[in-house]
């Protein structure tokens, strides 16, 4: 049978930082969009994926546990967060140029609203933002491929397409700047590198692992984001019928941001996701995708917010 996957790795890609007005959380979603025949698509030609997630993070944690806002007092020494709902849009684009070369954009539209107590303050303030977010354009070199396994390399940049002039709406902080970490971008260009294998033992068994490095190239802005790694690895059964179950282990660690509009106290940390899925074959050129993701382990410096669960749904077509 001969199947197109659409995976998402869901789990653990953009940052919600915060500078004076709000703490940030190692959070978000990373993707990798083909696991396709087993390994990246050969065959000349563009396909497209469109892929939503939403993930709500309402978790207030330090360290490795979680911290009871019932025990705090307002107004306190530290900004106390409240909730982040994360709504995001990816349109990714995919061109073969032959068995050996092929580039990729990646290009996000993020919805968001974030809610907060600062420190010294007993009112909620809150900011809604919604726009194009950093683009991420990446080339890929295979250099090994076998009917049973394949290896690939992956560099490219993270562009500041997104915008990172936000402010408050409401509330006590209202007019002031969003913390960097929680804007629709970074404003800064990362450098990006990647390693890939894929692997078929079986007849129904096929494997991936995949690393990304990302590493901001200046800072802008007295901001520097995060430096991250991204580590993920999953299996899925092939069977005869059109529903392929797949499963994820997803790990990502981030470093400290750093500069004045940076919150380095509550920044970075490592977490990791167990994240079951399913693909369904729709046509002979287009599938469908469904992954939700379930936290492991979680570290974080500081106090910082992050999700019980994530969701992301998409579907990806041969044009």
């Amino acid at each position: 049978m001969k199947t197109k996957l659409l995976v998402s790795l869901v789990a653990l890609a953009s940052l919600a930082g915060a500078a004076n007005s709000s703490a940030c959380s190692v959070c978000g979603c990373s993707l990798s969009s083909d696991w396709a025949a087993q390994g990246y698509a050969t065959t000349p030609g563009l396909d497209a994926g469109v892929r939503f997630e939403y993930f709500e993070q309402s978790d207030l944690r330090s360290g490795t546990r979680s911290v009871d806002r019932s025990t705090l007092t307002f107004p306190n020494d530290n900004e106390i967060q409240q909730k982040t709902v994360n709504r995001n849009t990816w349109l990714d684009l995919n061109y073969v140029v032959n068995s050996s070369w092929a580039v990729t954009a990646s290009i996000p539209y993020h919805d968001r609203f974030h809610t907060t107590i600062a420190a010294g303050d007993t009112d909620i303030s809150t900011s809604c933002a919604s726009g194009l977010g950093d683009v991420r354009l990446l080339a890929r070199y295979q250099f090994h491929r076998e009917a049973s396994q394949s290896w690939s390399l992956q560099f490219g940049l993270k562009l500041p397409t997104g915008r990172f002039d936000q402010n408050f709406a409401q509330g006590p902080q209202a007019g002031e700047l969003l913390d960097r970490g929680l804007q629709l971008g970074t404003g800064t260009t990362n450098l990006i590198l990647g390693f890939s294998w894929f692997s078929r033992p079986t007849t129904n068994l096929g494997t991936f692992v995949q690393a990304t490095f990302e590493q901001p190239l200046a800072a802008r802005a007295d901001f520097l984001p995060s430096s991250s790694l991204n580590l993920s690895g999953g299996v899925r059964w092939l069977n005869t019928s059109r529903f392929t179950p797949q499963f994820q282990l997803n790990m990502k660690t981030e470093t400290r941001e750093h500069g004045a509009e940076a919150d380095t106290d509550n920044s970075g940390g490592t977490i990791a996701y167990l994240s079951p899925g399913v693909t369904a074959e729709l046509t002979q050129q287009a599938n469908a995708f469904v992954f939700v993701q379930l936290p492991v382990y979680q570290r974080v410096n500081g106090l910082q917010l992050e999700p019980k669960w994530l969701l992301s749904v998409g579907v990806r077509w041969k044009l």
